[in-house]
């Protein structure tokens, strides 16, 4: 079983800085013979707040001859409370309507995939606990003995597998502390996720981590530096008794640097950074 990752394209037609790299690597996508598609999330610039970008990232999408799964990125569905666009109902109605499910798993011979929404992760309310927690656990437990791969938006963690609350870029303690339960109990091999911007892959007890390269943009010296190393491509995992992962740097795209184009593509991100007087 071969799965091809890629994440975070950021495409959008009214912002359509990101959207030529699509054409290559469709191009390699089509070339690689695999069985199934999974893109970890933001896909759109602001699917978040406008249906436009998710209707023509998915008619994007419908271009690929093989099947494809998605699970959503916080430019896709929101973020945290408190903060510009937080998850909510309409957010998550808006998504679901064009896109499909938010979460989704897929049985392949001795695998079972799992797709997460981990834009829910930190709400601590009904849509995180009893829609997605107790989902999770189910589908976990029925595996009938598959091993598992699991596919999220957001990484467990950057730096270290007990680090504190990263704020955007990780799942919060609380719920990593319960993912990291349910990963040792159900022979999860795999935890694939984007979100970073930062190509890497290491393991955490049994289980290997992969950050899957973004296809649209890297970012200089607007945020730290992360582990790993910027690219933009996708990653290739290839499915047997075990897992084997491979990040490709994909012929043909363009690595946008997010710095020299962030006040036209994400303005609020620069208004967030500016002092105040």
């Amino acid at each position: 079983m071969k799965i091809i990752q890629i994440t975070d394209t950021h495409f959008s037609p009214g912002k359509p800085h990101f959207n030529g790299n699509w054409a290559p690597l469709l191009t390699w996508i089509e070339e690689t013979g695999a069985d199934l598609i999974v893109h970890t999330g933001d896909l759109t610039v602001d699917g978040a707040d406008k249906d436009a970008d998710i209707t023509f990232s998915m008619d994007l999408m419908r271009q690929v001859s093989i099947p494809m799964l998605i699970v959503p990125g916080n430019h896709d569905v929101g973020h945290l409370k408190g903060s510009d666009q937080p998850v909510n109902a309409e957010r998550l109605s808006r998504w679901r309507s064009l896109a499909g499910d938010d979460r989704w798993l897929e049985d392949a011979g001795a695998w079972r995939f799992i797709g997460l929404n981990s834009l829910l992760l930190g709400h601590e309310d009904d849509e995180e606990e009893e829609a997605q927690f107790e989902w999770l656990d189910q589908a976990l437990s029925d595996r009938a003995g598959r091993r598992v791969a699991l596919f999220a938006h957001k990484p467990l963690f950057v730096d270290t597998p007990d680090e504190g609350d990263t704020g955007y870029w990780s799942v919060r303690p609380a719920q990593r502390r319960r993912l990291y339960d349910l990963i040792a109990a159900h022979d999860v091999a795999l935890f694939a996720s984007g979100h970073l911007h930062w190509a890497w892959q290491g393991r955490f007890d049994n289980t290997q981590l992969t950050w899957g390269p973004s296809a649209a943009f890297i970012i200089d010296k607007m945020e730290r530096e992360m582990p790993g190393e910027r690219l933009i491509g996708a990653v290739v995992h290839e499915f047997d008794t075990a897992v084997e992962s491979t990040i490709v740097a994909v012929p043909g795209m363009t690595a946008h640097v997010l710095d020299d184009v962030v006040h036209e593509v994400y303005p609020q991100a620069v208004k967030q950074r500016e002092p105040v007087e």
